[in-house]
C-alpha cells in the first residue's frame, strides 16, 4: 500500500460512519471547536469541495487521505499530532506538513499556498 501512493493527508478523525455522522455535527454546532483543520478546511456537509479535489488533482502526485486510526492501521503511525501530512520516501512515511502548520491555515487557499511553498 505505501509504495502506491507520493503523499498521504490524515485528517484527526476516525474513520466509519458512525464517526463520521459525529465529525459533520460537531463541525455545523461547534466549528470553532472542531478538531481537525483539513476536514474543516476541505469539506463542507456536502463533502470534499471540488476547489480542493481539483487542487489534488493537479498536484501531479498519487494522493491518498487516511483517518487516524487508518494512519495506525496502516504504518503503525499514533504519536503524531493530527492532521498532518506525510511524503513517501523509501516506502516510508515521512512528516511532511505538521498539525502546526495545518492549525495556521485559515482558508482552503492558505492551505494550498503551504503544499504549493513546501511541495
Amino acid at each position: 500500500m505505501n509504495q502506491s501512493y507520493d503523499l498521504i493527508f490524515v485528517y484527526n478523525a476516525d474513520s466509519g460512519l458512525i464517526a463520521m455522522l459525529g465529525d459533520i455535527t460537531h463541525r455545523i454546532v461547534s466549528p470553532q471547536t472542531y478538531p481537525c483543520k483539513l476536514c474543516a478546511l476541505t469539506y463542507s456537509v456536502n463533502g470534499m469541495s471540488r476547489d480542493w479535489k481539483n487542487f489534488v488533482g493537479a498536484l501531479g502526485r498519487r494522493v491518498i487521505f487516511l483517518h487516524r486510526d487508518e494512519l495506525q492501521k496502516l504504518y503503525g503511525i499514533a504519536e503524531v499530532p493530527l492532521p498532518a501530512a506525510f511524503k513517501i520516501n523509501d516506502s516510508q512515511p515521512q512528516l511532511w506538513i505538521t498539525a502546526e502548520q495545518f492549525n495556521r491555515c485559515q482558508t482552503l487557499d492558505d492551505l494550498k499556498h503551504l503544499i504549493k511553498e513546501t511541495l
